[in-house]
């Protein structure tokens, strides 16, 4: 395995929740059903884990917000589910197996995202 693209991300979380209550259209665009119901510090994460995954990607315009979703599995680790342009842009970089770690803590959350064939 190689790696194909690393991208990183954080996102303030008072801001974050600033901008969710000013335009409340944003979650609806950013976040898929099962994310929307997230708490702010959740979901600012899972917007920093998504800016990330774009810049390990290589940050092609193009890419819709729903089509990469963060869910966690059963023991907490998160994962992606990507789909259209965004399943479409990592097959052609011919990703294999895509790696997240999120954070939340002192009112900052971040994300990491690694990219392997």
């Amino acid at each position: 395995m190689a790696v194909i693209g690393v991208g990183i991300d954080v996102c303030d979380l008072e801001r974050f929740a600033e901008s969710l209550a000013r335009t409340p259209g944003l979650l609806d665009r950013l976040f898929t059903p099962a994310e929307a119901t997230r708490a702010p510090a959740s979901l600012a994460a899972r917007f920093a884990a998504k800016e990330a995954l774009a810049k390990a990607l290589g940050a092609p315009g193009g890419l819709a917000w729903q089509d990469a979703e963060v869910f966690s599995e059963a023991s907490g680790q998160p994962r992606f589910e990507l789909r259209g342009t965004v399943q479409a842009r990592a097959e052609e970089l011919g990703v294999a197996h895509v790696h997240l770690s999120l954070s939340h803590d002192a009112g900052i959350a971040s994300a990491m995202v690694v990219l392997e064939s």
